[in-house]
């Protein structure tokens, strides 16, 4: 299934697309134990060197190997948010964190054609608890993001995280899903 794109739009007027996503979803041993090995495979990015970089006016080279070094399976944690503690406080108890995860050097090669891409870059991930205590992760595929803004460059790239996914998700010993395993 590939996404549908529709945009409609006329310069300085309001415009609107709509499209089709997909989500994937898998199960998980238990929302602490993969967060643990989540958090391994996707290190913290590193913004204290990220902005040394930006401070010195290092080149965008400098940029793209202190990424490479630091995202071993293609991807950064950029925020984590443990919202656990204040769903239970609701009354809620199913255990969830939620992440935005990606790779800027990845990010700018989209945001160089449109830079609305920063909608869904990075990712948006959760590992969560349905109301059997089942644990589950789930991720939308990127592919039917980027393909949405109708720019062959810009899906090209979605194409590529669906891979660098379908390896991640490898790393993480979990199933790949069929639309992330298809060339």
């Amino acid at each position: 299934m590939s996404a549908t794109s529709h945009t409609t739009a006329t310069p300085h007027t309001t415009a609107e697309t709509t499209y089709t996503v997909r989500r994937l979803t898998v199960p998980v041993p238990g929302v602490r134990e993969f967060q643990r090995a989540y958090e391994q495979a996707v290190p913290n990015a590193p913004y204290d060197e990220v902005n040394g970089l930006l401070r010195k006016g290092a080149p965008w080279s400098d940029m793209v190997k202190l990424i490479d070094d630091r995202a071993p399976n293609g991807f950064l944690i950029y925020f984590r948010n443990d919202v656990h503690p204040v769903m239970q406080a609701a009354g809620d108890p199913a255990d969830s964190i939620a992440y935005l995860m990606g790779n800027h050097v990845t990010a700018e090669r989209m945001f160089r054609y449109d830079p609305r891409v920063m909608l869904y870059a990075p990712l948006h991930t959760v590992i969560w608890e349905d109301s059997d205590a089942n644990a589950w992760f789930t991720v939308d595929q990127p592919s039917t993001q980027f393909s949405s803004f109708g720019i062959p460059a810009v899906a090209e790239v979605g194409v590529e995280l669906d891979r660098e996914l379908a390896k991640l998700f490898d790393v993480l010993g979990l199933e790949v899903p069929k639309p992330l395993a298809t060339p």
